[in-house]
């Protein structure tokens, strides 16, 4: 049987060993992991807070309802 994919090498990775990363590209990196990071941090932070922030605000309308007032679907 005949090996696909034509061609040697068939190594993984872009050929670069770790350490050859120049300053930007690591700052680079530095940067997408800490914004992945945050946003995975306000993601959970505005799943968990929307509700209770719609309930302080309605707490603090006037007139102020009270918090059976507030939670009932009616």
């Amino acid at each position: 049987m005949a090996m696909r994919g034509g061609g040697g090498g068939g190594g993984k990775g872009k050929g670069k060993p770790p350490a050859a990363e120049s300053k930007a590209e690591a700052a680079g990196k530095f940067v997408k992991v800490w914004t992945t990071w945050g946003m995975k941090k306000a993601k959970v932070a505005a799943h968990w807070g929307f509700i209770p922030l719609v309930i302080v605000v309605g707490m603090n309308s006037e007139p102020k309802p009270q918090l059976f007032q507030l939670l009932s679907p009616v």
